[in-house]
């Protein structure tokens, strides 16, 4: 009779023991998981912003327009029409670059910025003196969000002096 108690109480020390085990994996995995999907999305951002940056460059004449599906899975893309800027902002765990000083890679500017327990990531392509940047013809902000579902980005060729570049976010 005492050994069949020794044997439950065995196995329930060693279900503690496995889960403490599991446990500590976690702590430790968890946030390098987490990390690594944030530099992966850093990574897809910047390639959004080139590929928008790419069919501005490329847009041809006046009236010219091209549609991209974006899809932002975390942090957000601001289009900037008040300072022809189009930018995407994380709030990430990856350090993606040295805090505090901005880094080129091509057209774009990637600047980390410590923030608490997190970094501010942020991806900008200016369009300064060659582009007027605008949303639905407008000089003003749009704070595109994460959504699980691709976005229909309009961009036109609205041509003038400086190439008005129109966006149009469905």
């Amino acid at each position: 009779m005492n050994k069949k108690g020794q044997i439950w109480v065995e196995t329930v020390i060693y279900t503690l023991i496995a889960f403490a085990m599991i446990g500590l994996v976690l702590a430790y995995a968890k946030p390098k998981i987490e990390e690594f999907q944030d530099k992966a999305i850093i990574e897809q951002s910047i390639s959004m912003i080139k590929d928008i940056d790419s069919t501005i460059l490329h847009m041809g004449g006046p009236g010219n327009q091209r549609i991209l599906g974006p899809t932002i899975k975390k942090g957000n893309l601001i289009i900037d029409g008040e300072n022809d800027l189009i930018y995407f902002e994380i709030e990430s765990k990856h350090v993606y670059s040295e805090p505090g000083i901005p880094i080129s890679d091509g057209n774009l500017i990637i600047y980390t910025q410590p923030k608490g327990n997190f970094n501010l990531v942020n991806i900008t392509r200016d369009y300064g003196e060659k582009y007027n940047i605008t949303y639905q013809l407008e000089d003003k902000l749009k704070t595109i969000t994460e959504s699980p579902n691709p976005y229909k980005l309009t961009i036109i060729n609205k041509g003038g002096d400086i190439n008005v570049i129109d966006m149009e976010v469905k």
